[in-house]
């Protein structure tokens, strides 16, 4: 990995992240509102906030459910095809305690990708009438909040020194 190919990998992601917002917004610039203008939700996401609108929605989220499927699906296959080949090196390290380690490692990675990528895909990906708005909250939560939430406390807990600091704090409220 060269720093030009790092530099040329950064702007893509910003470019493609900058552009299908940028269509949202130019398609809901051109909504009319009317009514409440209280979000039933955590924070001003597209679907709740397509709810508010006493115009025509349909385009805006057949738009969203057409972009959401590459932008899911993309990420999603590279890691599947990356854990594959992870997991085939794996399996070829001759020693059980070097194998036990990688496999402990990944799924640590692996459980934190799972639940951004499920919670994710279960709020736009599965049709709106299928969740209830509570729904629909708490699993917009797990991947905004819960999963930055445990994804240093999962890599900080393999530290050892961090682990045994850990410990000896929960000893000493057991004791006390």
């Amino acid at each position: 990995m060269t720093v030009g190919y790092c530099i040329i990998l950064s702007i893509t992601s910003w470019l493609l992240g900058f552009s299908i917002i940028l269509m949202y917004i130019i398609k809901t610039t051109k909504l009319t509102f009317c009514g409440p203008n209280i979000i039933d939700h955590l924070f001003c996401d597209i679907v709740p906030l397509l709810e508010l609108s006493c115009s025509d929605t349909s385009v805006i989220h057949l738009v969203v459910y057409i972009m959401g499927i590459p932008i899911v699906i993309m990420p999603t296959t590279i890691i599947v095809v990356s854990y594959t080949y992870i997991i085939l090196a794996i399996l070829r390290i001759p020693s059980n305690t070097g194998r036990k380690k990688a496999f402990s490692t990944c799924s640590s990675h692996l459980i934190v990708v799972s639940t951004f990528y499920w919670t994710m895909f279960s709020v736009y990906a599965v049709p709106s009438k299928g969740l209830t708005n509570t729904i629909s909250k708490i699993l917009s939560l797990l991947y905004t909040v819960f999963t930055p939430l445990i994804n240093p406390i999962i890599y900080s807990l393999r530290n050892k020194d961090i682990k045994n600091a850990v410990q000896r704090t929960f000893q000493k409220r057991v004791i006390w």
